[in-house]
């Protein structure tokens, strides 16, 4: 016997799916949604910024044990690229759904691992916008809602 409760079609609207960080205050604009994204925005930055100096300890090191200008350059040029790919890859996530539907799998994980500060900047770049993913969850919700809609009044016409 499951514990799981079984849930049937109600007369009332489709929950909204939850945000992280946000849960459903997305939906009403409620609950500091704006003191939510105020600290989504500034939380990416600070955790951009640390990262940055990490790598920058990091790259102090490659100098300190004098592996040549080749390594030093293959390193940091890795990393922009990593970062920028990164960054698209989490911007079109919030904008597509790819994070939702199975878009980041093992082929990017690592990619998104070495580019860590552009997945943090896009975070803090959309939250000064909307809710990251909100604009995608919105028009899914909307469709639920309005199929939904259409549902019960075919049903309440028969």
């Amino acid at each position: 016997m499951s514990t799981q409760k079984r849930t049937t079609p109600s007369a009332g609207p489709p929950e909204p799916e939850p945000i992280r960080f946000f849960g459903t205050t997305w939906v009403e604009h409620d609950g500091g949604y704006a003191w939510r994204r105020a600290a989504v925005a500034a939380g990416g930055l600070a955790a951009a910024v640390a990262g940055a100096l990490i790598l920058r300890l990091g790259y102090q090191g490659l100098a300190i044990a004098k592996v040549g200008g080749l390594v030093n350059a293959i390193v940091v040029v890795g990393v922009a690229v990593c970062t920028a790919l990164a960054f698209r890859h989490t911007w079109d996530g919030f904008v597509r759904g790819g994070e939702r539907r199975g878009g980041r799998g093992e082929s990017t994980q690592s990619l998104m691992v070495i580019g860590f500060i552009g997945v943090f900047l896009a975070w803090s770049l959309r939250s000064l916008q909307e809710a990251p993913g909100e604009k995608l969850h919105r028009r899914e919700y909307e469709e639920r809602v309005r199929r939904a809609g259409g549902k019960r009044s075919v049903r309440g016409g028969k």
